[in-house]
């Protein structure tokens, strides 16, 4: 009972906030956003993740050029986080997006057959789930349940209205996720997190676990991973580019088929960040405690 009634206040909390944001609109809500984890952000313990991050990465990078890529992207998440509100607005038929590669989502949606698309956490990567609604094709958006199921019921209508309606939750949505791709559904994950659970694979030179879901269906189901990407422009739009397919080879070594299919994901995502290092999620603690050791071991060496 107790219980029940805090996720209620919760919800009610959370309900205001998005109601406040989006009576402010998009550009203001997004500037808000921005203003305050730019400001607040720093000033957390997240910021130290944020830094190693950064330092695991671009090890060569000049210390400045760091810590003001550090500030960027705490402006950059906190973007993302209040334009969940007016995600409605940040869409193609909204003015505010632009598609490049939209041939290779029809291309799918014409197909009747199922793909696993995949991305990493870039920019507003909720931009890139618009995208695919817009596109036609029949998708399950995975996604992690909040443990407040009030706030969960929230989260999901205000993604239903930029037309997301199926889903299929992180870790109890595997059953789905079959059944989905055996309909002709195709299935969208982002790569990028840490599994510890998964195989080991390189980023950015050192080794993550990662989650062989993606590489895994696309064998299973004898088809291709579709990358898919987001970058931020000015003004509060959006780039989404649907790339070149990834074929998963087909042999009669499964493991090292998947864990090659793993790797070229990962290895896409790593792309697309050097390419616009501002828009990754830098606050995720990515890599395994053995790497962050090794990096706090060659901060502390006097002969460095």
């Amino acid at each position: 009972m107790k219980q029940d009634l805090i996720w209620r206040l919760e919800a009610f909390g959370f309900q205001a906030l998005f109601g406040f944001l989006r009576l402010l609109g998009v550009e203001r809500a997004s500037g808000l956003g921005g203003w305050l984890l730019r400001t607040l952000g720093p000033l957390t313990g997240t910021q130290k993740t944020v830094m190693r991050n950064l330092r695991i990465a671009f090890p060569d990078m000049p210390s400045d050029q760091r810590e003001a890529l550090a500030l960027a992207q705490w402006d950059q998440t906190g973007r993302t986080f209040a334009e969940l509100a007016v995600m409605d607005h940040l869409t193609p038929e909204g003015g505010r997006v632009e598609v490049v590669g939209m041939e290779r989502l029809h291309a799918l949606r014409d197909s009747g057959k199922p793909a696993v698309l995949i991305s990493g956490h870039l920019a507003n990567f909720e931009v890139m789930a618009a995208v695919i609604m817009a596109s036609g094709v029949p998708c399950q958006v995975t996604y992690r349940a909040a443990n407040n199921p009030y706030v969960d019921a929230l989260i999901r209508q205000s993604r239903e209205r930029y037309g997301i309606r199926l889903f299929a939750p992180k870790g109890d949505g595997t059953r789905e996720l079959m059944a989905g791709m055996k309909r002709g559904d195709s299935i969208a994950l982002l790569v990028d997190q840490k599994y510890n659970q998964g195989p080991e694979v390189e980023f950015f030179g050192q080794p993550v676990n990662a989650s062989p879901g993606a590489a895994r269906l696309a064998l299973k189901f004898d088809t291709v991973m579709l990358p898919l990407s987001v970058v931020r422009l000015p003004g509060v739009r959006f780039r989404v580019t649907a790339h070149e397919p990834i074929v998963v080879n087909q042999s009669e070594d499964k493991a090292a088929d998947t864990l090659a299919g793993i790797q070229a994901a990962n290895r896409f995502v790593e792309d697309r960040v050097k390419e616009h290092p501002v828009d990754w999620f830098w606050v995720h603690k990515r890599w395994p405690d053995k790497v962050y050791a090794a990096l706090d071991r060659e901060a502390s060496d006097p002969r460095r």
